[in-house]
């Protein structure tokens, strides 16, 4: 991608309206405190592979940060034998040899690539032909849940659906994510999935080793079973980056890759963003304006809800991966906002009361796209005897003609209510830009967590869960 072309397609985030509502003042004293922690984030890295991490800086799982930049130099040395290259090779097998894809996997193991593939993939993928879908397999999650019924209704479409495993429209496969391969939920899933792949296929056929791809740690359970099993594509998990911020690896990439969507350009995207992250001052940089803005309301304002408004369908799986994010990262020690993702307008006929006239407790970040991906719909013009709705007084307008208009028109509620806003832009939803919007939310989350000397890397809380479900199932 040219210079040029990246330059156009930059998001932007924009706090104007927010910034009227504060004293800039504050925007003044925290900026050495924000310069100081994104010099913290480099040291970070610094501090990976050594033994001189101080204890409150473990888990030190940094290793995000210059991963987009690594993979795509790795590629560029050494093509299809980089770890990109191997996942292309394997992602093209798995297209040419089945037709729907099941991905296993919980929390960050899954949601980074839900999100890619609900903002870049057609919004009815899998209702489409294979010819439609170019050879793209059709998609399924699970492993992400303890649902009976929703586990059940998967393995019998797959049984019903297949049933001739020599017509490629009745093939299935499926990868299954998990670091350690003790995630409960998601390893229930792949013994329940895996015994129905291999009972179609055969066990010891060459389609349960080949059809099966395993996403895991270098060392644990899954690892050690994959061996064992013999299985032919396995991609690693690294040690230095953790769940919630694994979008970038194995995890979310190679069902990214099965799906047909640029890597390199999802990469450059995240890789742009960190560059500009570290060299851009504030005003130029999202990742330093977006902390500084969330992170002053809620210490001023007390602020503590960060609603991610995304206009439009596509991104509200992003926003939801980002709830995971922000709420694991951040919420410790009695602090962290807490996020919640809305879709608008759908979601201004049920919280756009509460967010209006409710508590003044809400820093709402629009998520707003500029070009939709498919030609705009223009609203049809009737006989007047038929326009009961009124509507041909809107002759002319399309769809994101109409979206606009409702964007800035809560906008102004909003403002006239002191209510704060930004925008974060989005020039069009591809890989590219989808790429710089994870990298930068990643780095604002782990910036402010040095600004608010809280580490934004591990889940001790999640933990507790979890040893008491296991003593409860082994009574």
């Amino acid at each position: 991608m040219k210079e040029s072309s990246r330059m156009t397609n930059s998001i932007r985030y924009d706090d104007s309206a927010a910034r009227l509502l504060i004293d800039n003042k504050w925007y003044e004293t925290l900026q050495p405190d924000l310069i100081a922690a994104r010099e913290e984030m480099l040291q970070d890295l610094e501090l990976l592979g050594t033994d001189q991490i101080p204890a409150s800086k473990q888990p030190l799982d940094a290793g995000f940060q210059n991963l987009p930049q690594q993979l795509l130099d790795e590629y560029e040395a050494k093509k299809e034998e980089s770890l990109l290259g191997r996942i292309e090779a394997k992602a093209q097998e798995l297209r040419e040899q089945s037709d729907r894809f099941v991905v296993l996997g919980i929390g960050g193991s899954y949601m980074g690539m839900r999100a890619l593939f609900e903002a870049v993939c057609h919004p009815l993928h899998n209702e489409l032909t294979r010819e439609q879908r170019q050879g793209v397999p059709r998609l399924y999650f699970e492993g992400n849940n303890v649902d009976n019924d929703s586990i059940s209704a998967l393995r019998e479409l797959l049984q019903t659906s297949c049933e001739d495993p020599s017509d490629i429209l009745q093939r299935w496969s499926l990868t299954v994510i998990s670091k350690s391969g003790g995630t409960l939920e998601t390893a229930v899933g792949f013994r329940l999935f895996r015994e129905a792949l291999e009972a179609y296929y055969g066990a010891d056929s060459e389609e349960s080793r080949s059809l099966v791809v395993p996403i895991t740690g270098l060392e644990g359970k899954l690892r050690n079973f994959s061996n064992e099993k013999g299985y032919s594509g396995v991609f690693p998990i690294p040690d230095n980056v953790g769940g919630r911020f694994s979008v970038f690896t194995a995890v979310g990439l190679f069902p990214a890759a099965v799906m047909g969507l640029d890597l390199k350009q999802l990469l450059q995207g995240a890789a742009d963003m960190t560059h500009r992250f570290i060299s851009q001052p504030m005003g130029d940089n999202p990742v330093l304006d977006y902390t500084a803005t969330c992170h002053l309301f809620e210490r001023e304002k007390n602020v503590s809800i960060r609603i991610l408004s995304t206009w439009g369908k596509r991104l509200e799986a992003l926003g939801l991966w980002y709830d995971q994010l922000l709420a694991e990262s951040l919420g410790k020690e009695e602090k962290g906002a807490t996020p919640l993702t809305v879709v608008n307008t759908r979601d201004l006929h049920s919280r756009g009361q509460q967010h209006q006239e409710g508590a003044l407790d809400k820093l709402i970040t629009n998520v707003i796209v500029e070009r939709a991906a498919i030609d705009p719909i223009a609203v049809p013009v009737v006989p007047e005897n038929e326009n009961q709705d009124q509507l041909n007084k809107l002759q002319g307008k399309t769809i994101p003609d109409i979206l606009s208009a409702a964007i800035e028109g809560t906008n102004q509620a909003y403002s006239d209510a002191n209510r704060p806003t930004a925008d974060l832009i989005l020039p069009c939803l591809d890989e590219y830009t989808v790429g710089q919007t994870l990298q930068m939310l990643m780095l604002a989350t782990v910036l402010e967590g040095r600004l608010i000397n809280i580490n934004p890397y591990g889940q001790p809380g999640v933990e507790a869960y979890k040893k008491n479900m296991q003593e409860v199932l082994n009574r």
